[in-house]
């Protein structure tokens, strides 16, 4: 098998995503019933590799959200975050990968397979995860408003589906999270220079109380 394949597409609502990553909250019981054991240095390795991911979609302006799809160890295919450059709403980090590894291997089921990635998967990721019969999901940071890993649904629990997959999340949150929110700092530090250049170039001055809240 050649190399594994790095496709640019993918990521979900930025409001909601910038809402998640803005509000620390605590995990609710539902996410704490998520495994989340001692980290091993195997997940470390191939999460660090989706933190790779993320950084090329923050490099392109998008969400920093990244996965990494694994066999064994062999990584399969990686995908990033590009919803916006490629017009395409369903092109989240999870969706790319799982739509590179397919064509790689040539068969759209994924038996035995791994996916990590560094933020909880939302309810359509999780159908396709399903769907290719991945064996196990690793995410990062929790998604207190999207996330169908336990956070706000469980996509995965149901006992009636026909295909199980088992769930590690929390695995690098800490990183996982700080990256996602230094990019929404960013941004909205530089929407609020744009904004202040647009008004210096209108010959418009601040009036007191005018100015935005940090």
């Amino acid at each position: 098998m050649s190399g594994p394949l790095t496709v640019c597409v993918a990521s979900s609502a930025s409001e909601s995503l910038e809402l998640a990553a803005a509000n620390s909250v605590a995990p609710s019981a539902e996410a704490l019933a998520v495994s989340t054991p001692a980290v091993s240095e195997r997940d470390r390795r191939f999460m660090a590799l989706a933190q790779a991911a993320a950084e090329q979609a923050r490099a392109a302006g998008e969400v920093p959200v990244g996965a990494v799809l694994v066999r064994g160890d062999e990584v399969i295919a990686t995908g990033f975050n590009h919803p916006i450059g490629a017009h395409d709403p369903s092109a989240h980090a999870e969706m790319v990968a799982l739509r590179a590894a397919a064509l790689a291997v040539e068969n759209y089921r994924l038996p035995g397979c791994e996916l990590y990635v560094t933020l909880e998967p939302c309810l359509m990721c999780a159908g396709a995860i399903m769907h290719a019969r991945i064996a196990r999901v690793v995410f990062g940071a929790r998604d207190p408003k999207t996330g169908a890993c336990g956070s706000v649904v469980d996509a995965f629990a149901n006992p009636q589906l026909n295909h199980h997959t088992s769930v590690t999340g929390g695995v690098l949150e800490t990183e996982c999270g700080a990256a996602l929110k230094s990019f929404f700092a960013d941004r909205r530090r530089a929407s609020r220079e744009a904004r202040a250049a647009a008004r210096a170039e209108a010959g418009e001055t601040d009036t007191p109380g005018s100015a935005e809240p940090l």
